[in-house]
């Protein structure tokens, strides 16, 4: 499963990339989870299974959905309180609801 987040810097988002590791290992799951800087989401839209963007960032989802869309990938703002909480669980989970959506 590979899982990209998409922020202002790549950087606010390391924390939660590193809980959402977590998650999925202790759910079993092998998971490729990255974070980068919106503005490299053309960049690495290929080939992953689902784009997420950090709320800070979320006015831009229409745009980004465009570009996710031509590569047939799911893409969703995460939540405000999940983000600030820095709930891997639930961000993960958010990840694999969309992921099994497009099936």
């Amino acid at each position: 499963m590979k899982i990209r987040l998409f922020c202002n810097a790549g950087m606010s988002t390391s924390l939660l990339v590193e809980k959402m590791k977590e998650a999925a290992k202790a759910e079993g799951l092998d998971a490729d989870i990255v974070a980068y800087p919106l503005n490299e989401l053309d960049r690495h839209i290929e080939g992953i299974d689902v784009a997420l963007l950090g709320p800070q960032v979320g006015y831009q989802k229409k745009k980004s959905k465009q570009i996710a869309d031509k590569h047939n990938v799911p893409l969703d703002v995460i939540s405000m309180t999940d983000y600030g909480r820095i709930n891997g669980k639930a961000v993960l989970e958010q990840a694999k609801k969309l992921i099994f959506s497009k099936r």
